[in-house]
C-alpha cells in the first residue's frame, strides 16, 4: 500500500469518526503541512468519497459517500495485507538472523527494545530453543512481557552470546549505547540495511 493510500485511509477514518473534525486536527494526525491537508480533503471530495456542508455557515461539516465507505473498506483491506505482508518479512528477517547467530554458537540473547519487534523477537527465540538472558532499553518500562526491563548499563553484569537490536528507528543508537558499554560488535546482531 502507497503512503497516499494511508493517508486517504487515515483522512477517510478521521472524518467517519468525527466530521466536525478540524483540517489542522487532521493536518497534525496526517504530519504534513495544514495547505496539504486542504488539498488531499478536496480531492477526496472530487473523488466523491466526502461530502463538504457548512451547517451553520461558519462550521464546516464532512460526511462519507457510500463511495466512501466502499473506498475505505477497500483501503482498509489493502493496508491489512501490506501490515501482515511486512509482519511476515520482518518475521522472516529474524529468523535468518538468529539462525546465522545460532550457528556461530549464540544461545543466550538479550533483546534491546521494547515494541512490536522485541516481541517478534521474544517469539523466534522461543521458536529457536535460544535463551532470552533478558530485555533492556532506555525508556521508563518497567516491564515488558512479564519480563523486567533493564537500562543497558547493566548488560556488563550479564552472561550472554549476543544483544539482537529491536528497534529498527533506533539502531544506530542503540550501537552507540552498547559501544558506550564495551559490548563488541560481534557480540550485536541487528535487522535490515543498518547491519
Amino acid at each position: 500500500m502507497n503512503l497516499q493510500g494511508q493517508r486517504d485511509l487515515l483522512l477517510l477514518t478521521e472524518l467517519e469518526r468525527d466530521g466536525a473534525v478540524t483540517q489542522r486536527s487532521l493536518a497534525t494526525k496526517l504530519g504534513v503541512a495544514l495547505g496539504l491537508t486542504n488539498l488531499y480533503v478536496k480531492r477526496l471530495a472530487r473523488k466523491g468519497y466526502i461530502k463538504i456542508t457548512t451547517i451553520p455557515s461558519h462550521r464546516v461539516r464532512y460526511l462519507l459517500t457510500p463511495q466512501g465507505f466502499a473506498e475505505k473498506s477497500r483501503l482498509t483491506y489493502l493496508y491489512m495485507q501490506y501490515s501482515l505482508a511486512q509482519y511476515r518479512d520482518m518475521r522472516a528477517s529474524l529468523r535468518d538472523t538468529l539462525t546465522r547467530a545460532a550457528g556461530d554458537g549464540v544461545r543466550r540473547v538479550a533483546i534491546y527494545g521494547t515494541g512490536e519487534l522485541a516481541e517478534m523477537a521474544y517469539l523466534s527465540l522461543r521458536e529457536m530453543s535460544m535463551v532470552l538472558v533478558g530485555f533492556v532499553d532506555d525508556g521508563q518500562r518497567a516491564s515488558f512481557l512479564s519480563y523486567p526491563v533493564w537500562r543497558p548499563e547493566t548488560l556488563g553484569e550479564w552472561e550472554f552470546d549476543a544483544v539482537l537490536l529491536a528497534d529498527l528507528d533506533q539502531t544506530a543508537r542503540q550501537k552507540e549505547n552498547l559501544g558506550r558499554q564495551h559490548i563488541p560488535d560481534a557480540k550485536i546482531l541487528a535487522l535490515g540495511p543498518s547491519i
